[in-house]
């Protein structure tokens, strides 16, 4: 599968990117957003949604792992598996709706539910780079290839 690597040299530039990527989401997607704490992925996160509609606050899924938003006739789910120790205590959030059809679901800290998520189709590594960070996003479907062609263009 393909990638493409961003700059990010700021917080603005991280929320431009998560603006962007929301514009080339078809009708449905799962994004796997990787880093260390504080390298952008909470701040994406709420570009993106806020970019799809989301007229709420959005907020971290820090405590409540699982936040979900209705985006007209679509639903996005923004997970924060921080807290999870083992992919088992994920059976009782409920999770058989980020397999709806034309769901968006963006999951941070994903390593931690392996086995309970459902697969990617984006896989954004974000990591600090000087005063700034840089993401490096990776299609790991064909729908994951045409956003991420998008992206390029």
């Amino acid at each position: 599968m393909s990638a493409r690597e961003w700059n990010l040299a700021d917080e603005e530039a991280t929320m431009a990117l998560g603006r962007r990527l929301a514009q080339e989401v078809p009708a449905g997607m799962v994004a796997y957003l990787h880093g260390d704490l504080g390298a952008g992925k909470t701040t994406f996160a709420r570009a993106f949604l806020r970019a799809l509609g989301v007229g709420e606050r959005v907020k971290s899924p820090t405590y409540s792992l699982v936040e979900g938003y209705d985006i007209g006739e679509r639903r996005a789910f923004h997970l924060d598996l921080y807290r999870i120790a083992d992919p088992g205590e994920l059976e009782w959030l409920g999770l058989d709706s980020l397999a709806e059809p034309g769901a968006i679901v963006l999951v941070e800290w994903p390593e931690r539910g392996i086995g309970a998520l459902p697969s990617a189709d984006l896989e954004l590594s974000f990591r600090h780079e000087g005063q700034g960070r840089a993401v490096l996003i990776e299609a790991r479907s064909p729908a994951g290839q045409r956003i991420l062609r998008s992206l390029g263009a």
